[in-house]
C-alpha cells in the first residue's frame, strides 16, 4: 500500500492494519521528512486520544491529514506506532 499526497509518496508498506476502513501503516513506513507534528488531538470512544501530523510537500501543507493513536485502548492495540491518512492522501495498492 501507499499513502500519496501533492505527488509525494509519504509512506509505503505491505504491512497495514485495516481498522474503519482506514490503512495504518508502520511508522517507520512513513517518510518523516514530510510530517509535521500538530497540537490537534481527537477522542475516539474505542480507539483512544488521536494526534495528529500535517503533511508539508514542496511547500504546500495538509493540516492534520495523519493521524496516530500513541496509546489506544485495548480494543485497538494492533494499530499503536502506526500512522493513518486522510484529507486527499491516497491510499492505493
Amino acid at each position: 500500500m501507499r499513502a500519496i499526497w501533492n505527488g509525494a509518496v509519504i509512506a509505503e508498506s505491505d504491512d497495514t492494519v485495516v481498522v474503519e476502513r482506514n490503512h495504518y501503516f508502520p511508522k517507520e513506513a512513513v517518510k518523516d521528512e514530510y510530517l509535521v507534528a500538530s497540537d490537534h488531538s481527537s477522542v475516539c470512544p474505542w480507539k483512544g486520544t488521536a494526534n495528529y501530523y500535517s503533511l508539508q510537500v514542496d511547500g504546500d501543507t495538509n493540516k492534520d491529514a495523519a493521524w496516530y493513536y500513541a496509546e489506544p485502548k485495548d480494543a485497538a492495540k494492533q494499530i499503536k506506532g502506526r500512522v493513518a491518512f486522510w484529507r486527499g492522501v491516497q491510499v492505493t495498492e
